[in-house]
């Protein structure tokens, strides 16, 4: 890295406060003070900064959090504009975060902690400049050795562009026509589905096309990824209350994925097996067809709303190493790029099991911030050597935001239906933007430029 001169410390008790005061009842504060008493989501202290140039700084927030008070979150808002969220971890002593990227303007900036959670202790904000963000070496080799020489192209081709480009990516075959009728491009990724070969959706006679669509598409040339919405392999509850109920979340399903996996000789374990072996033969089918396959399985685990996260971290960590185990090592199926779609540590199955990670995002109608909280913690979490990707998302973060606050999400994946066509998700404007964004890769300058080639 390199550093300028400017390292600056502005004291809290310097600060303009609102709803909340200087204490100093805690030891272990820096100046004269430290503020307190965040306890309404209005609560805040505003920090007037003044910077040499325009540019990308990094903050970092000396905060403690009470004994037994857990962790909390904070809004960084800075000149007037919502930055991102913060999650502070529970601290019994006053400790600096990780540093956070915000973009300055030269000369006078103001910076506001919002209370949001409150309930913790805020001493300084540390303000540094002249910091290029270090490019770290990604690792170039997939955790499956025997990879297709042409996954390996396209990992290669994914390390490539990595903080050059971003790849557009849009869930479900059908909605690139929608796309390409109203802004006359299409995106370089779309987005599969194998929950229609789950074995246990035989039973209400569903239609099977996806893997058929996967291989047309990168016969245009564009880029395959796969999720799986598992129905479970057994114990469906169908109807809830009435209401029907999928049999990949948590609510359509008793089936316990414990118990499968503490008895390897029960029928559950070898229900398990069944439906991997389902996928298998559809990943066999890519294969054949020489597609290379993003392939995210257990998506959004540690949310719990799928039954494969509801039981904790442990089973599902197990349940994806088996997944991996059985289809990689038994099944000898090599046209695979793995990724996992979790940011937290106890959830992560390992890098011996894990080529991307990645983040499924949903703000609100309209949010086209980059994400720089998620973002950090996914490459906090694998230690910058691997590739972050953006597996899902309603609105599409603005890629100007992207290139100046140096987010590297390899794709973005907008979901279908609404998320695409409401027109408040992503405006028909914004969409046009994005598509048309030179640091926006699209299926057209795939061809074009023969950055990634189907042969």
């Amino acid at each position: 890295m390199e550093y300028s001169h400017f390292n600056k410390l502005y004291e809290a008790e310097d600060a303009i406060l609102e709803g909340v005061k200087v204490s100093k009842d805690i030891l272990g504060f820096n100046g004269n003070g430290y503020v307190t008493g965040f306890t309404k989501p209005d609560n805040n202290v505003v920090f007037n900064v003044n910077v040499p140039s325009n540019g990308l700084y990094l903050i970092k927030i000396s905060y403690e959090i009470p004994k037994e008070s857990g962790p909390k979150r904070t809004l960084l808002i800075v000149n007037g504009t919502y930055t991102q969220s913060l999650r502070l971890k529970e601290l019994n002593k006053f400790t600096e975060t990780n540093p956070q990227r915000i973009l300055l303007k030269k000369g006078k900036n103001n910076i506001m902690i919002l209370s949001d959670w409150g309930y913790y202790n805020i001493d300084y904000i540390r303000v540094e400049s002249g910091i290029t963000l270090k490019k770290y070496k990604l690792e170039s080799k997939l955790v499956n050795p025997e990879a297709t020489e042409k996954t390996k192209d396209l990992m290669r081709f994914l390390l490539e562009i990595n903080g050059k480009f971003i790849l557009s990516g849009q869930q479900e075959y059908s909605e690139v026509s929608w796309l390409y009728e109203k802004i006359k491009k299409k995106p370089a990724v779309v987005g599969f589905d194998f929950m229609e070969y789950s074995p246990s959706k035989k039973t209400y006679g569903s239609t099977y096309d996806q893997t058929e669509q996967a291989i047309q598409w990168d016969k245009e040339g564009g880029i395959v990824t796969f999720s799986w919405h598992w129905n479970a392999p057994k114990d469906l509850l169908g109807k809830v209350d009435g209401k029907w109920v999928d049999g990949f979340r948590t609510e359509g399903t008793t089936f316990n994925i414990q118990y499968a996996l503490d008895n390897p000789s029960s029928n559950d374990y070898k229900l398990l097996l069944r439906d991997i072996d389902a996928i298998a033969i559809q990943l066999k089918r890519l294969q054949k067809a020489n597609v290379p396959v993003l392939f995210r399985p257990l998506h959004e685990a540690e949310g719990g709303w799928f039954w494969w996260g509801a039981k904790g971290p442990e089973p599902a960590k197990e349940l994806y190493r088996l997944i991996y185990d059985r289809i990689t090592n038994y099944h000898k199926i090599n046209n695979i790029i793995w990724v996992w779609n979790s940011s937290a540590k106890e959830w992560y199955p390992g890098n011996k099991y894990v080529d991307i990670v990645s983040y499924d995002s949903y703000p609100d109608a309209g949010d086209y911030r980059p994400l720089i909280e998620k973002y950090g913690e996914l490459t906090s979490l694998v230690h910058n050597k691997k590739l972050v990707a953006l597996s899902e998302n309603g609105p599409i973060p603005d890629p100007n935001l992207l290139k100046e606050y140096q987010v590297n999400w390899s794709w973005f994946l907008t979901w279908q239906d609404k998320f695409l066509k409401d027109g408040k998700t992503n405006s028909l404007e914004h969409l046009s933007d994005v598509y048309n964004n030179d640091y926006v890769i699209t299926l057209d300058k795939l061809q074009k430029y023969k950055i990634y080639s189907s042969k």
